[in-house]
């Protein structure tokens, strides 16, 4: 068996191609993210003068999409196609039409994330530098370019310089295209990209969010057994996500087949009932919804099952965003339910669900455990117990996932065995 040896020099060009990535990504992340939160806190003061308007504003999405560039639509899609190389150019019109489609979405009150944005536009900014980097003279003398490569360094820049989670992001970008696969030649480049996405937004004035948790835990075989439960019922609640999203794309296609009828007439009834239920507690990222649960304030049993609902259909109608920070907002809240259940710690409970439910909904693994560290710190209970809980939460989501064209190992896809 002939040994395969390690070629350092396309080492060192993959992490040169990380570093420049990392600056150009953090640096517009910090752009898209400080206008976003901005964004939130004017229509958090002006709701009911801007909600109505949510149907408007995604004639305006779809219009400006379809006028400039139809193809970068597919979004996410459109990455995973890059990714599996059934796509060869990505739109360099999808980085600004996702910020302002989602910037549109937010101010209107749909109920989004924002880390698809991030991902897609470090995917594009590094698929060019790519084809940039190729003409150089240590492009030429590298002389192989693995466009999957640049785009896992793209998508662990997005993530890291907007979440500011330099590990998360890594290992996310490595295990997302793939699940239970990891793509071990792009790891060193995206933990550079990550690290410096991640310094640059920082540096640029994006704020982290983070919360110490230091709420202790004695482990018995009550606790334990209260830990697994709740660890499945995180991984169903992910599973059960991914599941009705994919349902509602496909339905809502079916039953209103003119896109602009169908955005136009679900953003009208997103609005109503966006007011209508508490003035626009579950209008936006759902940071209202996080805050609320480590800070001790009110939080219903029912927030997280609305929170869901509203971002499928939010997204499902065509909106812009992303789902990351719905299922960070969709864990914890249910994490303090659950807790109050269970009579567990309330802010230990509610960060595993903030960890657990992003990764049983996204079908990945170590970026979960790795962000729940990174956001709530490695003190007393949080380590082992995110550890723990995100393995059994990853093993009981249905193997479902928020993304569509994500693939399956083959050593996971029983089914076929």
């Amino acid at each position: 068996m002939k040994e395969k040896r390690i070629n350092y020099l396309q080492i060192l060009y993959y992490t040169v191609a990380g570093v420049v990535v990392g600056i150009l990504v953090g640096a517009i992340d910090a752009v898209f993210g400080r206008v976003l939160l901005a964004i939130t806190d004017f229509r958090g003061q002006h709701a009911m003068v801007l909600v109505p308007f949510l149907g408007a504003a995604g004639v305006l999405i779809l219009f400006l999409y379809q006028k400039f560039s139809p193809k970068a639509q597919k979004g996410m899609g459109l990455i995973f196609d890059t990714g599996f190389e059934k796509n060869e150019k990505i739109p360099p019109a999808l980085v600004p039409l996702i910020m302002v489609s989602t910037w549109l979405t937010h101010l209107f009150g749909g109920s989004a994330g924002r880390e698809g944005v991030a991902v897609q536009i470090g995917a594009t900014l590094s698929h060019a530098v790519g084809r940039c980097l190729e003409k150089t003279p240590l492009g030429k003398t590298v002389g192989v370019h693995h466009g999957r490569i640049f785009l896992i360094i793209g998508m662990a820049a997005g993530f890291g310089g907007l979440f500011q989670t330099p590990l998360a992001a890594t290992f996310f970008s490595l295990e997302v295209l793939v699940a239970g696969a990891l793509f071990y030649e792009a790891l060193l480049p995206a933990m550079v990209a990550a690290f410096t996405a991640s310094f640059t937004s920082h540096l640029l004035g994006l704020e982290k969010f983070s919360v110490a948790v230091t709420d202790a835990l004695h482990y018995n075989a009550e606790t334990i057994v209260k830990l697994i439960v709740t660890a499945v019922i995180f991984g169903i609640a992910g599973g059960v996500f991914s599941y009705f999203l994919a349902l509602a794309k496909e339905k809502m296609a079916a039953w209103i087949q003119r896109p602009y009828v169908r955005i136009l007439v679900s953003g009208i009834g997103l609005s109503v009932v966006f007011l209508l239920l508490f003035r626009g507690r579950y209008c936006g990222l759902g940071t209202n919804l996080i805050a609320a649960s480590f800070q001790g304030e009110t939080v219903y049993a029912f927030d997280f099952v609305l929170k869901a609902a509203l971002t499928i259909v939010t997204l499902a109608a065509g909106f812009q965003g992303g789902e990351v920070t719905p299922l960070f907002a969709i864990g914890a809240t249910l994490g303090v339910v659950l807790a109050t259940a269970f009579g567990l710690p309330v802010m230990l409970v509610a960060a595993l669900g903030y960890a657990a439910v992003f990764g049983s909904a996204t079908n990945t693994l170590l970026a979960p455990i790795l962000i729940g560290i990174e956001v709530f710190g490695a003190e007393q209970a949080i380590p082992f117990a995110v550890l723990i809980v995100c393995m059994i939460a990853f093993v009981c989501n249905g193997n479902r996932t928020i993304y569509g064209k994500q693939r399956i190992s083959q050593m996971l896809d029983f089914e076929k065995k």
